[in-house]
């Protein structure tokens, strides 16, 4: 576990990662959050100083559902973990989560005639908690023959 640790840990908060974001330009992945809030000071990327663009960085970012998954299943109580903490924000709050509706969810409209609906995000999830996402850690042998692929 130790060796992969450096893989689902995020450079900019030395956490695992949550809702895992990558960099189109360079593949670099960060906690959403944290790379969001860094690149409201900077254009490049924090770990190997690529520009990533020029006026709007945000566009080159992406949702890394499959590296998500990844950590989800590698770190115990992670996931449960993450969905308890926003419900509790939300509920301390008083607040309901709000997201992108399909056209079933419209409840109403705003000024500009927009459909918005409120979301239950306990009876939903971004992924399932039995994804297939097969994962195999074999030991390395002591050998010198390091022309084996070891992660596959």
């Amino acid at each position: 576990m130790k060796e992969l640790n450096e893989h689902i840990v995020c450079c900019l908060c030395a956490g695992y990662f949550i809702d895992a974001t990558t960099i189109t330009e360079c593949l670099h992945t960060f906690c959403k959050s944290c790379i969001v809030k860094y690149l409201q000071t900077s254009k490049y990327c924090p770990m190997c100083n690529t520009k990533i663009h020029e006026t709007q960085p945000l566009l080159n970012l992406k949702l890394d559902r499959v590296m998500q998954d990844i950590v989800y299943k590698l770190v115990p109580g992670l996931q449960e973990s993450e969905e308890k903490r926003i419900r509790e924000f939300y509920q301390s709050r008083g607040l309901d989560r709000v997201t992108q509706p399909s056209s079933e969810d419209t409840v109403g409209g705003d000024p500009m005639g927009l459909p918005y609906s409120t979301f239950d995000h306990s009876r939903a999830h971004y992924f399932r908690y039995d994804e297939h996402v097969s994962l195999c850690l074999e030991k390395q042998s002591s050998s010198k023959d390091k022309s084996k692929a070891v992660l596959q």
